[in-house]
């Protein structure tokens, strides 16, 4: 299974926020769309950071209760891991295992196209086992 696939069946949508946007207000958003990061466009609508759940727990380990006053620009992960559409699972498993993070936008060429988690790519790995397992049960009961 590809990226490509998970993006067309979770949709597309993507949750953004601008570098100037407030910590509280990104928990708020984050806490309201039920999702553990937002991607951080600048002006032009370019990729230029993650703001993730992470971020925010080492934010306020850090500053404590200040940090609901700062932005975005001031605690997101800038140097940002992204994968293509074409990218396979197993790819983005290593990568995320790797990279011990849990979210990853999806650039096709310089275009922002969707972000998944690694929730996403659990629930779609395990739709994929378990149509193979069916595949199979249906393979050795027709044999037999």
């Amino acid at each position: 299974m590809f990226v490509r696939q998970i993006l067309r069946s979770k949709g597309e949508a993507i949750v953004s926020i601008q570098p100037t946007t407030r910590i509280a207000d990104i928990t708020a958003l984050m806490s309201q769309k039920r999702i553990g990061a937002v991607v951080v466009l600048d002006a032009r609508g370019q990729l230029v950071g993650i703001v993730s759940e992470r971020d925010i727990a080492h934010g306020l380990a850090e500053h404590g209760a200040a940090l609901l006053d700062m932005n975005a620009s001031q605690i997101m992960t800038r140097d940002i891991v992204t994968c293509s559409p074409d990218d396979g699972i197993d790819k983005l498993m290593r990568k995320m295992t790797t990279g011990r993070f849990r979210h990853l936008p999806v650039m096709e060429k310089a275009t922002l196209v969707g972000i998944v988690s690694i929730g996403d790519i659990v629930k779609h790995r395990l739709e994929e086992l378990e149509s193979e397992a069916s595949l199979l049960q249906d393979y050795i009961a027709g044999a037999a």
